[in-house]
C-alpha cells in the first residue's frame, strides 16, 4: 500500500507550519525572557546583581573590621560588677552588713576591687588592682570571694 504524494505532501506541509508557530512562539518568549520586565535587558539584570553583590562584600569586609575593632574595645572594657555585703567588726555587731567588696573587671580579669570597712564612728575605702584575675595587693577573705564571682560572671 502506497501512500499517494498529495498525502503526503500535505502531511509534511502542515508538520512545517506546525514547526514553524512552534518556533515562531519560543523566540517571542526567548525575545520576552531577554528583555525583562521593565524593558531591561537580562545582560544589564545580571550586572546590577553583580554590582549590586560586590558592593555587599565590600560593606561585609568594612563590618568585619569593624566588628574586629569592636570585639578589642569590648574584652578591654568593664565586663561585669560584683558586690559582697559584710560584717567587717564580726565580734561586737557595731556596723552590721555595711561594709561591703565589689570588683569591677574586664573579660581578660584586669580591674580593681573596691573595699569599705564601715563602723560607727569612721569609713575606710581601699582600692586594690587587679592584672590576671590577680592582685599584688593581699586580698582580704571578702575580696577573694568577690572576686571569684566576678571571674564566674565573666566565664558565664
Amino acid at each position: 500500500m502506497e501512500i499517494p504524494f498529495d498525502v503526503l505532501s500535505y502531511v509534511l506541509a502542515i508538520t512545517i507550519i506546525v514547526l514553524i508557530v512552534w518556533i515562531i512562539r519560543l523566540e517571542i518568549r526567548i525575545a520576552r525572557l531577554l528583555s525583562g520586565k521593565d524593558g531591561k535587558s537580562l545582560e544589564s539584570v545580571i550586572s546590577s546583581i553583580n554590582a549590586g553583590w560586590i558592593e555587599s562584600r565590600g560593606f561585609q569586609n568594612e563590618m568585619e573590621k569593624y566588628l574586629t575593632g569592636v570585639e578589642k574595645r569590648l574584652s578591654k572594657s568593664l565586663r561585669t560588677c560584683e558586690t559582697v555585703h559584710f560584717n567587717a567588726f564580726r565580734g561586737n555587731g557595731e556596723s552590721g552588713n555595711q561594709s561591703f567588696a565589689t570588683a569591677y573587671v574586664n573579660e581578660i580579669g584586669d580591674g580593681v576591687i573596691i573595699s569599705s570597712l564601715y563602723a560607727r564612728e569612721r569609713t575606710s575605702i581601699f582600692s586594690k588592682p587587679i592584672k590576671r584575675w590577680v592582685s599584688d595587693t593581699p586580698l582580704s577573705p571578702e575580696e577573694k570571694e568577690v572576686l571569684a564571682k566576678a571571674k564566674l560572671a565573666v566565664q558565664n
